[in-house]
Formats: structure tokens, C-alpha cells, sequence
């Protein structure tokens, strides 16, 4: 993990600060921004969005798919938590927090903005990071990489559906029209860009790929640290209103994390999988693909909305939780190992 992504908590807050800064002490420009927008689309952020998403998705290798019997059980548990369970947790979670517990304190016109762009961030496993957490956590590189390439061909079928069923469900109107346009936008176009790419450098060596990754890396941290200042040069009268609103959001995502990685990391133990696969699964089915959640919520929802801003405290919080987890997993590898059960 390298020093940026390791303080990527840090820069997050500083582009809250800086994006709030300067939306108000230049509100014409970003105003000029929020209306570049066709069929809802916002194309600054888009093409932010595009340069974020594309280096991510280079990494994932569809072929890895052929791997998936190697390990069933973890992966069986990992589609079960980010599919079944993780999506429907948070909604409830949602409900309980922004709609009961934190209601007095938040505008009422956002409650159900705020409740779907959690879920939106919940229906995103995660694709990227999850390279970095599996690394830290010394998990199996090949189940990784299997389980990731599937998340990504499930989220090309599932997650508009999942998305609309889940808003509709809390009663949240959602234009079904934006949401594929979002997932044609940020899942399937970038996805066959990405390996029609990683397809010409692998034709050229492995090496060639690595180049290309160390070079493009940067370049997608740093357009998702200038999506956050643009959200937050918009959001920046809301933050000041409810300062605390950033707090009220991570609540539900940060007992969400813990739940769905303690349920994967438990549900591997049961069934006798490897602490090595254990670790990326409970990872994989904590973490969020929040690059896809902001893109999404800014489509659906605006640049201003309750949506974007749930999204992006994901975002903040996303790496000192998953370290967290990391730190948990590595740490408890003799109790894991000492509950498995003999394997058939």
C-alpha cells in the first residue's frame, strides 16, 4: 500500500475542505459546472468518473473466471454477503438511522436522498481496493481476482435492478431511464474499454500492463479527489448548516462494514475454508465500489443531493475501516484456524 493510499482518509478531508472553500468563494464557476449536464449526466464529473473507473477495471482479468471452482465455498459466501445480504442490510440500516434515529436532525427534504445513496453505495461490491486489502491481509491473489472479475460481470446484469428494487422498497421514486444510462455510462463501457486495453498490453507482455498501471494509478486518485472537491463546492451550504451530517452518515456504512465482513469472515470459518481466502472475502464483502455509488448518485440524484454526499462519506471512511478489518483478520488467524472443521 503506498503512502497515498494509505492517507487517502487524510486527502479526502482536505478536498472536503477545499471543495466547500471554494464553493463559496467562487459560486459562479462551479454553478457554470452543475449545468454542463446532458440527459442528466454531468459531463465534468463523467469524464472524472471515466478516469477513475477505467484504471480500476485494467486490473480485473475475466479470464481468472475459469478459477471459480477452486474455491466455491468462499466464493458462495462472498456472492451471498455482497448480493443477498449487504444491499438489504443497508437499507434497513438506512431506514433505522436517517429516517428514525437522526430524523429531527437532518432536513426532511433529504431523508430519502440520503437513504439512496446508501444503498447505492451498498449495491457496489467493491472492485479496486480490494487488491490492496487482499494484499495486506496475505489472502489467496487468485480467488481475489476470480471473485472480483465475477462481482464485476454480476454488477453489469444486477445492479439496476437492485438498485430499483431496493429505492422502490423504501419508497423512492428512481428514473429507470438514468440508471442504465449510469450503468452503460459507469459499468459496461468502461468495463470493455478497460479489457480491450488490458488485452493490447497483455499481447505486448506482462510487463507492458505494469507500466501502464503504475502510470494511470495516480491520474485516477487524483480525479476522484477532484470529483470530491466538486461535490463538495456544492454541498458546502448543507455541511455548514449540519455540520454534523458527515458523522450521522458514517454511522450505518461503518456498522455495516463490521457486520457484513464478521458474517463473511464467520461463514468461511463454518465451512472450512482457508484463512487465506477467509480474509479477501470478508474484505471483498465489506468494502464498496464507491467510485460507481458517486457516479450513480450524481446521475440519479444531482451534484447537490443528499445522495452524493452519503456516497462520498463512504469514501471517507472507506480505508481506516477496512485497515481496521485487515488488522482484525490478520490478528485473529489462529483463532480462525483452530474452529475449522475437518474438510470433506
Amino acid at each position: 500500500m503506498n503512502r497515498f493510499e494509505r492517507w487517502l482518509t487524510l486527502w479526502v478531508f482536505l478536498c472536503i475542505v477545499a471543495g466547500i472553500a471554494l464553493g463559496q468563494l467562487f459560486p459562479g464557476p462551479f454553478q457554470a459546472i452543475g449545468r454542463m449536464q446532458v440527459a442528466q449526466v454531468n459531463l465534468p464529473v463523467g469524464l472524472l468518473i471515466w478516469v477513475m473507473v477505467i484504471p480500476m477495471l485494467l486490473k480485473v482479468d475475466f479470464g481468472a473466471l475459469g478459477q471459480l471452482a477452486r474455491h466455491w465455498r468462499g466464493i458462495g459466501v462472498t456472492l451471498f454477503v455482497n448480493w443477498a445480504v449487504k444491499p438489504f442490510s443497508m437499507a434497513l440500516l438506512g431506514w433505522i438511522f436517517v429516517r428514525q434515529v437522526y430524523a429531527p436532525w437532518l432536513p426532511a427534504a433529504q431523508l430519502d436522498s440520503y437513504v439512496a445513496g446508501l444503498i447505492l453505495l451498498a449495491a457496489a461490491p467493491c472492485t479496486a481496493m480490494v487488491f490492496v486489502w487482499s494484499r495486506l491481509s496475505h489472502g489467496d491473489p487468485l480467488f481475489t481476482l476470480s471473485q472480483v472479475a465475477l462481482n464485476d460481470a454480476i454488477m453489469v446484469f444486477a445492479f439496476a435492478p437492485l438498485v430499483a428494487l431496493l429505492l422502490g422498497l423504501s419508497s423512492i421514486d428512481v428514473p429507470w431511464a438514468t440508471l442504465i444510462i449510469s450503468v452503460l455510462l459507469y459499468i459496461v463501457i468502461p468495463a470493455v474499454i478497460a479489457q480491450f486495453w488490458r488485452r493490447s498490453l497483455r499481447a505486448r507482455g506482462p510487463a507492458a500492463l505494469d507500466a501502464v498501471l503504475a502510470k494511470v494509478g495516480p491520474g485516477s486518485m487524483a480525479a476522484l479527489l477532484l470529483t470530491l472537491v466538486l461535490l463538495f463546492a456544492f454541498q458546502g451550504q448543507a455541511i455548514l448548516r449540519q455540520p454534523l451530517v458527515i458523522a450521522m452518515l458514517a454511522v450505518p456504512i461503518l456498522i455495516q462494514v463490521l457486520f457484513n465482513a464478521g458474517l463473511a469472515y464467520g461463514l468461511n470459518r463454518r465451512l472450512g475454508e482457508s484463512h487465506s481466502v477467509a480474509c479477501p472475502s470478508a474484505l471483498i464483502g465489506a468494502s464498496n465500489f464507491f467510485e460507481l455509488a458517486v457516479a450513480a448518485a450524481i446521475s440519479l440524484f444531482g451534484l447537490e443531493s443528499g445522495a452524493a454526499l452519503a456516497t462520498v462519506v463512504g469514501v471517507l471512511i472507506e480505508v481506516p475501516v477496512m485497515l481496521l478489518v485487515v488488522r482484525v483478520v490478520n490478528g485473529s488467524k489462529g483463532w480462525y484456524e483452530a474452529g475449522l472443521p475437518p474438510r470433506a
